[in-house]
């Protein structure tokens, strides 16, 4: 059994990984993310990118029609992601640095997502 410390994002990962098509409306985004209490969905596309409910709060503050609005139009791309081998203090550190709540899991490919809220579950 691990300890707090030293434990891994696979470990604290949430899974499955939850994702949305970058053609997809950011009103569908939103439903998506409300439906699986969820504040991130991974886009499905090159770079790779993220749309965020902050993201979402952004394009409504800013008055664009987010029944029409596009994910890629709003979404987060060339995201910093993170391997299941990384310890949690090192991901809080990422999270820190850069000033971000969601970090893609990948491992050749997606296998899932960690959030500041998963960190603060495991470092506190």
């Amino acid at each position: 059994m691990s300890s707090r410390t030293d434990t891994t994002v696979e470990e604290a990962m949430s899974t499955p990984l939850e994702t949305i098509a970058k053609d997809a409306t950011v009103r569908e985004a939103a439903r998506r993310m409300r439906a699986k209490n969820i504040n991130a969905l991974v886009v499905v596309t090159t770079p790779r990118a993220i749309v965020s409910n902050t993201d979402v709060v952004d394009a409504v503050a800013e008055g664009r029609d987010v029944s029409s609005l596009r994910v890629e139009d709003v979404m987060t791309t060339d995201v910093e992601t993170v391997t299941p081998d990384l310890y949690m203090q090192e991901v809080a550190e990422m999270m820190t640095t850069y000033g971000i709540k969601h970090l893609p899991v990948v491992d050749g490919d997606y296998v899932g997502m960690i959030s500041s809220t998963d960190v603060t579950a495991y470092l506190s």
